[in-house]
């Protein structure tokens, strides 16, 4: 069983997270975009932003999302996954993240569009009301949980009967040996905000025990993992051409620079397997 709170307190993990995620807002916007997410390459020649919209059409396609439904979107970061929810199927979307900054460009970026709202909130204190949302996703926000029991246990909880869901989410292999805990595994989960990764089996077991009993897995590690070459090279390129950015890198007291080191923890992780990136989805 996943340890709830392998290196993060409660309210450190939530302080820690948005921390992160503020203090990195111009690093990921600039270098990644609104897209704060792993991109899906079926050939390799696709840019960022179609790898990006493979990956959301697959969710899309795995929680068959029908016009005009009510989809809650779990750690939205900067809102794209909801707009395009709203935009293409006309759905109303609820998002929710703990970064402010992210939650400012997603109210921004809302344009006063009524069908989507975004809160400031942390999901495993939500406050929703349950039976509610017809779909969930939460697109890799469930490494920074640092109760991933309670976390699937909400979406069961908001999720209306028969209503489907969709997790995508970073994981380590099955039983990771000491060296890649040490070497990998642990600095990734420091340096990235991560209370703790779990593996799929581990996520399974949580999955059935919230209350599902239909649900799915499907490895995509071989398909995302050109995500973290591409990072290295747009992170070097960027900074090195953006004074701002390298300013702000070199900065006395800046103690999230740590993050361009775990970039190539990250690449590396993925080369050897140590970590895997998969697609959990199913029914209530």
């Amino acid at each position: 069983m996943i340890s709830t709170n392998r290196y993060f307190s409660a309210a450190d993990s939530r302080a820690a997270i948005a921390d992160h995620y503020d203090a990195l807002d111009p690093f990921y916007r600039k270098v990644w975009g609104e897209h704060v997410h792993h991109g899906l390459w079926a050939t390799g020649r696709e840019d960022k932003d179609e790898a990006i919209g493979a990956l959301y059409r697959l969710i899309c396609d795995r929680i068959q999302v029908d016009t005009g439904e009510r989809i809650c979107d779990v750690g939205c970061g900067y809102g794209a996954l909801a707009r395009l929810l709203a935009r293409e199927f006309d759905a109303r979307v609820t998002g929710l993240t703990v970064s402010r900054r992210q939650w400012e460009y997603a109210e921004r970026s809302r344009a006063r569009d009524s069908r989507l709202e975004f809160m400031l909130r942390d999901w495993l204190e939500n406050a929703l009301p349950g039976d509610c949302f017809d779909k969930v996703v939460a697109v890799e926000s469930c490494e920074h949980m640092h109760d991933k029991e309670k976390f699937f246990q909400e979406i069961y909880r908001v999720l209306r009967p028969g209503g489907r869901f969709a997790v995508t989410a970073w994981l380590s292999r099955e039983d990771p040996g000491r060296l890649e805990e040490r070497l990998l595994l642990r600095p990734i989960c420091i340096e990235g905000r991560l209370p703790s990764l779990g593996s799929a089996c581990e996520y399974q077991d949580l999955i059935a025990k919230a209350g599902f009993c239909a649900f799915s897995f499907q490895d995509l590690t071989d398909r995302v993992r050109r995500t973290w070459t591409m990072c290295i090279r747009r992170f070097a390129a960027r900074t090195a051409t953006d004074m701002d950015l390298m300013k702000k890198l070199f900065a006395r007291g800046f103690h999230n620079r740590i993050f361009a080191l775990t970039i190539l923890r990250l690449w590396l992780a993925y080369r050897t397997g140590s970590m895997r990136y998969g697609i959990f989805w199913g029914s209530k």
